[in-house]
């Protein structure tokens, strides 16, 4: 098991864009949710397939447990897809030491651009990069499990 921290913010600018690394082609449903718990399928560039399972109601905190699972088990476990399937890509991006996860929805979430920052400690807001906006840290609209299952947020960088 590990705790999740993470913080999410949208992106008020394309300047994270020269300094992406990776990018990942990202799939993902989720079979269940409820209250202070999520049951996630992400697959990944098509090639392979986990199952996420998190609990907790933090803002910042979460318990999160994964595990590989085999892509064709994944592909057939879309049938049991609760509300949409969420496709975007992912961009890591760095910045002073820290890893940045961009992502960029497609589909019916066409639009939005929330970074996330995973990491332990609290870093001072001087220490963010110019591109990121708002913070939505805590502001359930913009988590995955919404956005697969509710309305689309408005976008207010």
């Amino acid at each position: 098991m590990g705790k999740e921290v993470e913080r999410k913010f949208l992106v008020s600018s394309t300047a994270w864009r020269e300094l992406a690394e990776a990018d990942i082609r990202i799939r993902q449903f989720y079979l269940a949710t409820a209250p202070g718990r999520t049951v996630r399928i992400r697959i990944s560039d098509g090639a392979s397939a986990k199952l996420t399972l998190k609990f907790g109601s933090g803002a910042r905190e979460r318990d999160e447990f994964e595990y590989p699972i085999p892509l064709a088990d994944a592909l057939e476990m879309l049938d049991f897809a609760i509300g949409r399937v969420i496709e975007k890509t992912r961009h890591h991006v760095r910045h002073r030491g820290y890893l940045y996860e961009v992502d960029v929805f497609g589909g019916a979430l066409a639009g939005l651009v929330v970074a996330e920052l995973e990491t332990p400690e609290d870093v001072p807001d001087e220490m963010l990069p110019d591109w990121l906006g708002r913070e939505v840290t805590g502001e359930q609209k913009f988590y995955n499990a919404s956005l697969a299952l509710g309305g689309i947020p408005e976008i207010a960088a």
